[in-house]
């Protein structure tokens, strides 16, 4: 009788519906673009919208194949990404030692915050006509934008972090006697970490969208100028094509961070499943 009041472990059930709940998941994030292209393509196909400026995602597939054939579409894609990787170099660095800098030390914070929280909201594609005036119009002016909206959310993102690691966590380090140095290293950047990459998330998307903007007006080349040049020829499938790889652009950038932080971050909020 002792032995029929064991509970049953449900382990191996929790198991499979995770596995099954991942799954879902998985067919939900293909179906659901899939099935949006399919009712765009019918629609353009009855009519009911005007081709001449919304191409078919048929039509738009073709264009992307042609400009991919000929190499086009991998320079201005080429272009960007280095001018992406390098600006955001040069704003996350920064960024990041601001922000643990502005976490661990009050008058550091007292300082600095004021500046950040004054500067942040200025639109920083509206700062690029001043940029170009001291940097010019080539790629340093491109390289710098890129890097001052980086700078900017990833010090935020970063005192964020620093600022929230429990109180716990300072006193052992006390108790210990940990020195400064390692404490920013063992305590305070691990602390911060998740709030950290969610900080390099947001300034990838907010990178690709102010350099696309940027090289509407300052470029003649990059993605952003692929797309400015075909409206302004009323190209409308190539205009489409630099929009749809604007897009996969930003959910690749999206989809490499959340794998890197599901794989070395397990202790993120978000990954404690």
């Amino acid at each position: 009788m002792a032995e029929d009041l064991i509970p049953i472990e449900p382990s191996r059930d929790i198991g499979h519906a995770e596995r099954r709940r991942q799954r879902l998941e998985r067919l939900l994030s293909v179906a659901t673009p899939l099935l949006i292209l399919a009712a765009w393509e019918a629609l353009v196909r009855a009519g009911l919208v005007d081709a001449r400026l919304f191409s078919s995602p048929s039509q738009i597939a073709g264009t992307f194949w042609a400009l991919a054939q000929s190499g086009e579409l991998a320079r201005h894609v080429g272009i960007s990404l280095v001018r992406i990787g390098i600006g955001f170099a040069l704003g996350a660095i920064p960024g990041v030692l601001t922000g643990i800098a502005i976490g661990l030390s009050p008058l550091v914070k007292a300082v600095l915050s004021p500046v950040i929280a004054s500067l942040y909201p200025i639109p920083k594609i509206a700062i690029f006509p001043l940029i170009m005036v001291i940097f010019g119009i080539g790629e340093v002016s491109k390289y710098v934008l890129v890097a001052i909206a980086v700078f900017f959310f990833m010090a935020i993102n970063s005192a964020a972090g620093v600022l929230n690691v429990e109180r716990i966590y300072w006193d052992v380090g006390h108790s210990f006697r940990v020195g400064r140095l390692r404490r920013i290293l063992t305590i305070a950047l691990p602390g911060a970490l998740p709030m950290i990459i969610a900080g390099i998330r947001l300034s990838l998307g907010v990178s690709l969208l102010v350099l696309v903007s940027a090289e509407f007006v300052g470029s003649k080349s990059g993605i952003g100028f692929l797309v400015w040049d075909s409206w302004q020829t009323f190209n409308i499938e190539v205009m489409f094509v630099g929009i749809v790889v604007i897009g996969a652009l930003g959910w690749i950038f999206f989809t490499i961070v959340d794998e890197f932080e599901r794989r070395f971050l397990p202790w993120a909020p978000g990954n404690r499943r």
